[in-house]
């Protein structure tokens, strides 16, 4: 696939080397912050917790705070990264400060007294971690050209997926499966938490080693001219540059704010899709909840097929013409499964969304890219990251209110639909990106090869 993919202005090697990075998130993203950790925290951990307020609430607060904190700090930090020009050292630094947080998990035992030190580290692996994609996507116009810029990521978004399929392989069926206690085929003890305590040092490992490559083979890039002055600026000054930008930006090119806009609102569908999926799997189609693993790994593989192919269209039609028919398809699937019930017409349909997730997530990442300006890619994914934040509460929210007032969890579909439609609906007042305007940027990645 890699070859496949590469232009001139890179190597084979660097683009592999890049989604390396993506595949190694995945520890991170699907071990410690979706399917393992974090519900090893709520319903292990903090089981006993005393009090009135719930484990999954204190959960639901740290994690608040630290998208809080994400969205204050992501443009300026990105900012500082473009000005500086040591946007792979800040990849390397804050990935792995990420793992040193996973590897601090193992230290937190099957008891309320350390229920506290897990939100902490959840917390702050999760604010970092954050951050860390910031120069990592702002590296995409270092491993691409505007000719292939949209397999790329595609390819990128696509090792997420199989990454995270392997591990959470890895860890079920070595450290998790079966009953009892001792789990998995390495016959692991439950006391105290070990074997998730385990899992976590494995993804921290695995983060670790897959990020490699990435500060091996892609070159730094050297300080933009833009503003000498925002490398040595302080943080209340870096809000003032940030500020004055903004305002810049809001002058001379309206069309990057709206699509910021637009893609927070769907964006912020798209992860509902992932996040309430299990939910409705088990509560509204009956599936099995053993089976839920397999329903995720299943979904993760047809995403990254679904980003593969997306990625060719991307380059070819533009990311424009991707985002809205992946979501157009995802809305009229999602229709589809407020009327259909069972288990075999939930992994029909709910695959099938799944299907459009990837590419609609995918090309919202080379959209900007084709936007952004060359040397300010740091600051405007911090941006991207921002505005994904500030609107993140509207999915869950949605979701909760429909299915409270219906009274039924099947009605909740009708509020992650109602967030697509919305940034569908913002989406196509955005005016797609010109071909000619990103032929710069190819100067750019031949540079830093």
């Amino acid at each position: 696939m890699a070859s496949d993919v590469v232009g001139v202005a890179t190597t084979r090697k660097q683009v592999v080397a890049w989604g390396l990075w993506d595949w190694g998130s995945a520890a991170f993203n699907a071990v410690i912050l979706t399917f393992v950790f974090s519900v090893y925290l709520t319903d292990a951990v903090g089981d006993d917790l005393p009090g009135s307020v719930s484990a999954s609430t204190w959960l639901g607060w740290a994690l608040g705070i630290a998208g809080f904190v994400i969205a204050v700090t992501a443009p300026v930090t990105g900012q500082r990264f473009d000005a500086t020009g040591r946007r792979k050292w800040a990849l390397g630094l804050l990935t792995f400060a990420t793992v040193g947080c996973m590897a601090g998990m193992f230290f937190v035992r099957d008891s309320y007294q350390y229920l506290w030190l897990g939100l902490v580290l959840l917390a702050a692996g999760s604010v970092i971690f954050e951050l860390a994609n910031v120069p990592y996507n702002a590296m995409l116009r270092q491993v691409s050209t505007p000719s292939n810029i949209g397999r790329v990521s595609g390819f990128g978004w696509a090792m997420g997926y199989f990454g995270g399929i392997v591990l959470l392989l890895l860890c079920y069926f070595g450290f998790i499966s079966g009953e009892g206690d001792t789990r998995g085929l390495l016959g692991l003890t439950t006391d105290g938490g070990l074997n998730i305590r385990l899992v976590a040092l494995l993804g921290a490992v695995w983060f670790a080693v897959f990020t490699v490559p990435v500060l091996l083979k892609v070159p730094e890039l050297p300080r933009t001219g833009a503003d000498p002055g925002a490398a040595k600026a302080g943080v209340a000054e870096s809000y003032r540059v940030l500020w004055r930008d903004l305002r810049e930006l809001w002058t001379t090119d309206r069309r990057t704010v709206y699509f910021l806009i637009a893609s927070a609102l769907f964006r912020d569908g798209l992860a509902g899709v992932f996040t309430f999926g299990a939910v409705l799997a088990v509560n509204v189609y009956e599936i099995a909840a053993a089976d839920v693993l397999l329903f995720g790994v299943a979904a993760n593989i047809i995403s990254a097929i679904g980003a593969l192919v997306a990625g060719r269209f991307d380059d070819r039609i533009g990311p424009k013409s991707v985002i809205v028919f992946s979501l157009a398809s995802m809305v009229v699937v999602g229709v589809v499964l407020i009327a259909v019930s069972g288990p075999g017409m939930f992994w029909v349909f709910g695959l099938l969304l799944c299907l459009f997730v990837g590419p609609a997530q995918s090309s919202a990442r080379t959209f900007l890219a084709r936007l952004t300006p060359p040397g300010r890619e740091g600051q405007l994914f911090g941006l991207y990251a921002t505005t994904g934040r500030a609107v993140s509460f509207l999915s869950p929210t949605l979701f909760g209110f429909f299915a409270w007032w219906f009274g039924s969890d099947r009605a909740g579909i009708v509020g992650l639909l109602l967030v697509l439609v919305v940034g569908l609906i913002a989406l196509s007042a955005v005016r797609a990106p010109e071909r000619e305007s990103v032929t710069v940027n190819g100067d750019s990645a031949q540079r830093s090869a």
